[in-house]
């Protein structure tokens, strides 16, 4: 037998080592189910064909034919089973089925000709193809046009990482439980036991501005989170800062971050004058402003529904996990605890975060979830939440159409020409003229841009 060089090669891309072991098995099986023939595996690992055969048949590699009860269900009813349970509600577009409530309805779906499937039945067919339709998840759907650039902006930030790179948010509402009785250990020290019943001590606010570079924080509690306290919060963070570097800010989009006090407070910071009331009289026209590097103090924004782009957010959770959860008689209590975890943080456990997502496959995500909205329930979409989308998707397709494949933008056509009566109803049902034009030129000029560059890309193709 004569085995060449592309042969071998093949085998290794397998994931089979060059200094290879006959006496191991793990390199048989993996041949044997790449479907390898047995000779050929014995002639490659120098060992006989008995050897290879024993091996097969003792991981079971060649399917025997074995006894047993013939199957219930064919593949048609377990499909007909699964479409009922996970694409039908039980009740008029809401609510989610149980297995026994499902087993006593799904006759009336579809027909058997044998005995209904029971619940446990049901079970067994959708654990097999890993199925949990009753569970739910909370996901952050993208709304911003123009998240992409934006996205792009912060993650270039965290790669350059400036001296003074601050991430800023805040943690409002935060409760202040006190449990009736104490937390306990299980006699196995795997699990700790919370009292349910609890006293409400109040609330508390934590605004926490996190050193890119470093990992420390700087944090202050407070009973409130309006702009006048957001202002002293930010006032004692710049005191503590070098009067004549450059500091950016990155933060959410909340009304207090881009007030006109705020500009005030950074140009006097930024040893300039702040433009007029009325120069500012806009929130865009305010975080403009802010954004400009034309002064010292530079504030960048996260695109709005993607605070997770903000740093801070990480060593939140972590201030949550190791803190927040404990028990607590008044606010000035917690306080002190959180200010002990400060003080900790700083002197032994701040480090830089190592940032790695670059945001790859999420022009794909955003789009196929769009897609999913259209397909499924396009008549109960809301007409700004709609408008939105299909800025984004516009956006999408000018700048990353290549991002996401063909196939998903085929897709997207289609759904929109299925459900473009629809679309159309929503926005003429609309009583705000303005809305309802935004709304009409968004799909208008989506419907055009999809055929363009579809039909672009096939005559490349062609």
């Amino acid at each position: 037998m004569i085995i060449n060089s592309e042969f071998i090669t093949s085998l290794y891309s397998l994931g089979v080592p060059k200094d290879i072991k006959h006496e191991n098995r793990a390199h048989i099986v993996a041949l044997s189910r790449n479907g390898i023939d047995a000779k050929v595996i014995a002639g490659f690992i120098q060992c006989t064909v008995e050897m290879v055969q024993r091996w097969q048949s003792r991981c079971e590699i060649i399917d025997k034919v074995r006894c047993g009860r013939p199957l219930v269900y064919n593949q048609e009813i377990q499909l007909k089973l699964i479409a009922f349970y996970c694409q039908t509600t039980p009740l008029p577009g809401c609510g989610r089925w149980t297995l026994r409530w499902a087993e006593k309805h799904q006759p009336d779906y579809f027909k058997l000709d044998g005995k209904p499937i029971s619940h446990s039945s049901i079970g067994r067919i959708l654990h097999r193809h890993h199925l949990k339709p009753h569970l739910t998840k909370y996901f952050l759907q993208i709304t911003d046009p123009n998240f992409f650039p934006k996205m792009e902006h912060i993650i270039s930030l965290y790669f350059t990482q400036p001296e003074y790179l601050y991430c800023f948010d805040e943690c409002p509402g935060i409760q202040v439980l006190q449990r009736l009785s104490p937390h306990l250990q299980t006699e196995e020290m795997k699990k700790n036991l919370e009292e349910f019943e609890y006293i409400r001590n109040g609330t508390i606010d934590v605004f926490a501005f996190l050193r890119v570079k470093s990992g420390d924080v700087f944090a202050e509690c407070k009973s409130d989170h309006t702009t006048k306290t957001l202002l002293d919060v930010f006032e004692a963070h710049l005191k503590l800062l070098p009067g004549n570097e450059s500091i950016h800010y990155i933060m959410d989009n909340l009304a207090s971050h881009a007030s006109y006090a705020l500009c005030e407070l950074v140009a006097k910071y930024s040893k300039i004058n702040c433009p007029e009331e009325k120069e500012l009289d806009t929130a865009p026209k305010r975080r403009e402003w802010l954004q400009s590097e034309s002064k010292r103090i530079i504030f960048h924004y996260t695109p709005f529904h993607g605070s997770w782009l903000n740093m801070v957010e990480i060593w939140f959770g972590i201030l949550n996990q190791k803190c927040l959860k404990e028990s607590y008689t008044s606010p000035e209590s917690m306080h002190h605890a959180i200010q002990a975890f400060i003080n900790e943080w700083n002197a032994y456990l701040a480090h830089p975060f190592k940032w790695n997502y670059d945001g790859e496959g999420l022009h794909q995500k955003v789009v196929l979830r769009f897609v999913r909205m259209l397909e499924n329930s396009a008549e109960k979409l809301d007409i700004k939440f709609m408008t939105k989308q299909l800025l984004l998707m516009e956006n999408i397709i000018e700048v990353y159409w290549d991002k996401v494949g063909l196939d998903i933008w085929l897709k997207l056509d289609n759904a929109i020409a299925i459900n473009r009566d629809h679309l159309n109803e929503i926005i003429s049902m609309d009583d705000g003229p303005k809305r309802m034009e935004k709304a009409k030129a968004a799909l208008s000029m989506l419907i055009d841009s999809l055929r363009k560059y579809i039909g672009n890309t096939h005559e490349m193709v062609a």
